[in-house]
């Protein structure tokens, strides 16, 4: 911006930008960014989207020599050696062949995963061998559709047990029907979907959101497909003598007594704050449930859950009520792989009781909807319509995550289940040595927080602006700039790309660094930078004085 004309125009090519996502927004800045790389000797360092820098690769290990050991299942009965035609696996004998091969390899360590995951299902979960080995032949293969559609058996044994685990379940004995799914945005979008064709969620029904938060959860309910009438449950009041803790205060939870609010969609921890809700937010939201919203529909997206000690999800807390979703994305280094489970409570939750009291005619044209996979389909289970619906009903008997999916699924929850006390200390100190360089070189002040998570940290400039410096530059910054120029000036001077804070419906000066996807010296910088800006503010405010 170093033009008059440029000077000039700014304000306006910013606004426009505001109408856009951060996510698309982030384009533009990357294009700034990397001209600003290349005419000088910035580096270009984009904190803008949370895919982790990092990955496990001991069970990806294990799922390609798996793979190798299926393969050869298949060659055991040729039907064209030269061009490598294979016959479908056979199960007979196929255990006693899987530890043979193990024993082969014995020393390396995909064998040694899959060992201790084959010792801990068959001895620790009872499985039949010869049943949970073909199973993982079979879909790592990828050879026969996924039946059943909705998860694999073994799969779902030992997801749903690792996800009591990541979940704070801890000795909870609830019991969850899962759906693999491309994702949980995916699982979100199928939510959405059924919630619309089973007449949970109407045109102008409302459903709250409580935010700051993943901005696609912002743009769905307002897509007019569905007209909903969204309520805002917002974290962004100040807390703590001058300073955000991103909880919700009382009387922002509070909105949700309200029985006409028939859904709710959460975060937790959130994104961008990434903060967990606190213990009395959890206890808040069991007494409005319990007092005055007792058929609210909880859908929450649990994510980074597993970079908190002693996480609480709400499928724990309020289980009648809630459907979780949770993604191996992050956790494991994985946005590739598009793995995620939608759980559901099995034996009695709030979106059975609520299609179960749905009015005659509606039932009908349910019924209608569904006859094809079931001669009683008033009695198809919510998660079971959620699958369906997924392939517009007509082609649910090829519905399902991809087999090969569902098996490195297997693999990573296992591993982290059985690998607890080792894998989560390490993964959680290094995103917080991250997020302390980060704010080590702004000269800000970062609170202690049990309930952080700290993928990612919501930085507002206004706060700061205000401790540094005072209310009257403050006044001045909110007066003559738009917020998006920050992170403009930031990818234009300093080639770094960060989100803009108030595209997840956070304030409106603030912005959101990742800390999963640049190495810890980059947050120094990023830091720098950051405070750079701000001083670079402060400069033109004092000549504006003069």
């Amino acid at each position: 911006m170093e033009s008059n004309n440029q000077k000039t125009e700014s304000p306006r090519f910013e606004k426009e930008l505001e109408t856009m996502s951060p996510f698309e927004i982030k384009s533009t800045l990357i294009n700034m960014a990397e001209k600003d790389a290349r005419q000088s000797s910035a580096t270009f360092l984009n904190a803008g989207r949370g895919n982790p820098d990092w990955l496990l690769s001991f069970p990806r290990k294990a799922f390609f020599l798996l793979g190798e050991f299926a393969v050869s299942e298949a060659e055991r009965v040729m039907l064209d050696e030269q061009w490598g035609i294979a016959t479908s696996p056979k199960r007979a004998g196929v255990d006693e062949r899987f530890r043979t091969f193990l024993a082969a390899h014995n020393g390396e360590r995909g064998a040694k995963v899959l060992n201790h995951i084959y010792q801990h299902a068959t001895q620790d979960l009872g499985a039949d061998p010869e049943e949970f080995v073909f199973e993982l032949v079979d879909g790592i293969l990828g050879d026969h559709y996924p039946t059943p559609p909705r998860i694999l058996k073994h799969v779902e044994i030992i997801t749903r047990e690792y996800l009591r685990l990541a979940m704070g379940g801890g000795d909870d004995k609830t019991p969850y029907d899962l759906f693999a799914t491309e994702g949980s945005t995916a699982g979100m979008c199928y939510t959405f979907e059924s919630l619309k064709q089973n007449f949970l969620m109407e045109p102008g029904d409302k459903i709250a959101l409580l935010t700051p938060c993943f901005t696609p959860y912002l743009e769905i309910p307002a897509l007019a497909q569905f007209g909903l009438d969204v309520v805002t449950v917002s974290a962004n009041k100040v807390e703590r003598n001058g300073y955000h803790d991103w909880q919700y205060p009382k009387e922002e939870i509070d909105k949700l007594r309200d029985p006409s609010i028939k859904a709710v969609c959460i975060t937790n921890p959130s994104n961008p704050p990434s903060v967990c809700l606190a213990p009395e937010v959890l206890d808040q939201l069991v007494d409005v449930v319990k007092k005055d919203n007792p058929q609210l529909m909880i859908i929450t997206d649990d994510v980074y859950g597993t970079f908190v000690e002693n996480f609480r999800s709400l499928m724990y807390v309020l289980p009648y009520n809630t459907l979780c979703l949770y993604s191996f994305s992050k956790y494991f280094g994985a946005t590739g792989w598009r793995l995620a489970a939608m759980a559901l409570r099995s034996d009695k939750n709030v979106f059975d009781d609520r299609l179960a009291a749905l009015p005659k005619e509606k039932k009908e044209k349910l019924a209608k909807r569904y006859e094809s996979l079931t001669l009683d389909p008033d009695h198809l289970k919510f998660i079971d319509r959620l699958v369906a619906d997924s392939r517009l009903v007509g082609l649910n008997h090829t519905a399902g995550l991809s087999t090969p999916q569902q098996i490195q699924m297997l693999i990573f929850a296992a591993f982290a289940y059985l690998h607890v006390e080792d894998l989560q200390p390490r993964l959680i100190k290094l995103i917080h040595t991250r997020l302390n360089n980060l704010w080590s070189t702004t000269g800000f002040k970062l609170l202690p927080d049990p309930n952080r998570a700290g993928y990612y940290s919501e930085i507002d400039m206004m706060i700061w602006a205000t401790q540094i410096y005072g209310a009257d530059f403050a006044k001045y910054l909110n007066d003559n700039y738009q917020p998006l120029d920050f992170v403009i000036r930031l990818a234009e001077q300093t080639a770094i790309v960060l989100l803009n804070g108030d595209g997840f419906d956070g304030p409106k000066w603030s912005v959101r660094v990742s800390l999963a996807n640049l190495d810890s010296d980059s947050y120094l910088k990023i830091g720098t930078a950051i405070r750079g800006i701000l001083d670079e503010y402060h400069n033109e405010y004092l000549k504006s004085k003069k």
